[in-house]
């Protein structure tokens, strides 16, 4: 098996893309513009809506499987370990996913009573997309879905914090912790969210402070693990982790390693869709940090990448960001 520069876990969810009117909307109940998490019986309702109003896309997705991707797309040889059923859609999400050129390490898993993970996605003519998120089988990932033969030789391990919601995720993301740094790697992972921190902060700190090499995390994400400012949060994070970043919203990107410090202007565009800024901030990064860059040029590419996927529709890179890295002189 080739070594893979980078290895990312986490939700691999499907999303399945369709338009709709206003009317359609309100005639399905679904509010418009935001992300909800439904149940089961409530997104076979939605599928089957769409499924009247017209053939619908099939987009792998999920936030690491994202960020995965990006630096799949800039040239690293990177594997995403998730977990899909054997179904039309997790057989979709595991063909397109290796198509891309990322390994997609676990096959579909047949006999489970759970569906494949999916985002039932429906754009509005003014653009606005509205999702409706079930969990579905990916949710379930556990340690017996990491195979430690995966990370012999392996770089780089990007784990995500959703995933920490459940047991069996935590003994999952400690097992591959443990295989990464057993071959010699560095593991790091996005903080995610707020309210999973403060659901599971005890644990997150623990896991940041003895597991982690690098952290990515925004202001409230930093404030809600250390419940205070962020001034004395990052101070307390720098003690704990190597590399800590915090990305704030409209201001500069703060990047620490050690006693250094770097702050990293953001380019002010206008976003067309925001979805994957932070998915590809952390593709940026970690790309970087995996060619050996220094923290302030990873910082910069970090930021290159999320403005790139702002200026169009879906949570991916459209265009080759390596060249947009060489024309500003990063590589």
């Amino acid at each position: 098996m080739t070594p893979f520069d980078v290895i990312g876990i986490g939700n691999a969810i499907i999303d399945v893309i369709a338009p709709a009117g206003d009317d359609d909307l309100v005639e399905m109940e679904v509010q418009k513009g935001i992300m909800q998490l439904v149940e089961r019986e409530r997104s076979e309702f939605l599928l089957a809506q769409q499924a009247k109003r017209g053939q619908a896309r099939l987009v792998p997705g999920g936030s690491v499987a994202n960020t995965i991707a990006g630096i799949g797309r800039l040239g690293l040889n990177t594997a995403f370990i998730g977990r899909v059923a054997d179904d039309e859609l997790g057989r979709s999400y595991a063909t397109q996913t290796e198509d891309e050129g990322m390994r997609f390490v676990n096959a579909p898993v047949s006999g489970d009573d759970l569906p494949t993970s999916r985002s039932i996605i429906f754009v509005t003519p003014d653009g606005e997309r509205s999702m409706n998120t079930y969990l579905g089988i990916s949710a379930d990932l556990g340690a017996d879905d990491v195979d430690e033969a995966v990370f012999q030789g392996s770089k780089w391990l990007f784990l995500e914090g959703y995933l920490f919601d459940k047991p069996a995720g935590k003994q999952a993301f400690m097992a591959a912790a443990d295989a990464c740094h057993r071959a010699g790697g560095r593991a790091g992972i996005a903080l995610s969210d707020p309210f999973c921190v403060d659901r599971h902060r005890g644990d997150f700190r623990k896991l940041v402070s003895e597991s982690m090499d690098y952290v990515i995390g925004n202001v409230h994400e930093w404030e809600a693990l250390y419940q205070t400012n962020i001034d004395e949060a990052l101070r307390l994070a720098v003690a704990d982790c190597d590399t800590v970043i915090c990305t704030r919203s409209g201001d500069p990107a703060l990047l620490f390693r050690g006693s250094q410090r770097v702050e990293v202007p953001v380019h002010r565009v206008t976003p067309l869709d925001a979805t994957g800024a932070g998915d590809q901030f952390a593709a940026g990064l970690i790309y970087g940090l995996a060619t050996g860059q220094d923290l302030e040029t990873a910082g910069h590419m970090a930021v290159m990448a999320a403005s790139e996927v702002i200026g169009h529709v879906g949570a991916r890179p459209e265009r080759d960001l390596s060249e947009d890295f060489r024309k500003a002189g990063l590589i």
